[in-house]
């Protein structure tokens, strides 16, 4: 909209309906609580003002200021029972704010169950429940009745108030249940991200950069030199192609499962790939492979996937941490009710050959409790002068039957 300086608009300064609305209701029904005591003597005002007060405190949006709803809670109640232990006015007038006043501290027991923080409803909770519970005697000990009227009449308000305060504990019960499962959801994301970015992209990066730094150190015949940017290349689409795969996930977490290009499941079946890929990445580095036939698809497809990153793990470790081995020997076979694995290479522990890199460390700590969780084994440690990383992966007992 257009406007000329110096003209006002004449919506300026308006506040929406939507804005207005909520406050001007609550105040509509917190006066027709304060109505019926204009036309009553003025001692009947007590009794109004703590049922408006208790209709306010149940109304209004909390917290407000430094004020919280359990605060707020807490005042109504106590007013409530200041109230009982000083009205000295006519008995009859009690009943006719009696069930006002009632009915906006079991609203304020319900919110307060619900929506305060578990400390806060220690304790504002059962002082609440207590006060509601015993609010029929203020009119009970004034009238000619015995204790069996007031006991009964305290029984028959225990038993709505009970009602409100479990039925209050359920939603919040589910409440929590929701949110715990919201958040396992995004730290499970979390960590299929890292997993993906830690398996893959970080292995294919760090073969790139040790490529690199081989070329610089010991030089490369033209004919090598275009080997080595074609290995480069591969590995660089290579990462890119797992970077899309996450980059998937963050977007849609569903798509990665039904869009129409699922991701690339590793397992057995592609350690030749890479250990070759491996192999003819790190030079003078020998590289054997030992893979059962048998071995391949019987395991689940989560082991089945955890086997490849085993190894794939490993062998980034071997290319971090051993610069003085010289051969690698992984093994795959099949064993009692599942399958073992191995890396074991002869070049022990030792500086990374990525110079300058800072972080990492936490790998093979994930891949332990990654295996243990798919009802596996892994241990790793100093083997004949080398280091050997060792899995054992339960296959299914279908699979190993028919095999």
């Amino acid at each position: 909209m257009l406007r000329f300086e110096g003209t006002e608009d004449p919506r300026a300064g308006r506040r929406p309906l939507a804005e207005w609305w909520p406050g001007t209701w609550r105040s509509a029904l917190v006066l027709l609580v304060l109505g019926p005591a204009a036309a009553a003597p003025p001692t009947a005002w007590i009794l109004a003002t703590a049922a408006a007060v208790a209709a306010a405190a149940a109304l209004a949006p909390w917290p407000v200021r430094r004020v919280s709803l359990a605060g707020a809670a807490t005042a109504a109640a106590l007013l409530s029972v200041l109230v009982s232990l000083t009205y000295q006015g006519a008995h009859h007038f009690i009943g006719a704010w009696l069930l006002f006043e009632m009915a906006a501290l079991c609203l304020l027991l319900w919110r307060v169950v619900r929506r305060a923080p578990a400390r806060q409803l220690a304790w504002a909770g059962p002082l609440l429940g207590l006060v509601v519970t015993l609010l029929p005697l203020r009119l009970t000990l004034r009238m000619p009745y015995g204790w069996e009227q007031s006991a009964f009449a305290v029984t028959l308000t225990f038993v709505p108030v009970l009602a409100v305060a479990a039925a209050a504990a359920y939603l919040r019960a589910l409440e929590a249940r929701r949110k715990r499962a919201v958040a396992g959801a995004r730290r499970d994301l979390r960590l299929e991200v890292a997993r993906a970015l830690h398996d893959f992209v970080a292995h294919e990066v760090t073969g790139v950069v040790l490529e690199v730094q081989a070329a610089q150190v010991t030089g490369e015949a033209p004919e090598q030199f275009r080997e080595l940017l074609q290995r480069v290349e591969e590995a660089g689409l290579r990462a890119l192609d797992s970077m899309d795969q996450t980059v998937l996930v963050l977007r849609d977490p569903d798509a990665a499962q039904t869009g129409t290009t699922p991701p690339r499941l590793y397992g057995l079946g592609d350690l030749p790939d890479l250990v070759g890929r491996f192999s003819g990445s790190s030079g003078p580095l020998r590289t054997e492979l030992e893979l059962d036939e048998d071995a391949v698809g019987l395991l689940a497809r989560e082991a089945d996937t955890g086997a490849y990153t085993m190894v794939l793990e490993a062998l980034t470790n071997v290319r971090r941490h051993a610069p003085r081995a010289t051969r690698i020997a992984v093994r795959a076979c099949r064993a009692e009710g599942g399958v073992e694995l191995s890396v074991t290479n002869n070049g022990g522990g030792g500086g990374g050959l990525l110079a300058g890199r800072r972080g990492g460390g936490t790998g093979l700590i994930e891949l332990t409790e990654r295996i243990r969780v798919l009802g596996g084994t892994l241990t790793a440690g100093p083997y004949q002068g080398g280091w050997q990383v060792r899995a054992y992966l339960p296959a299914p007992a279908s699979r190993t039957s028919q095999r």
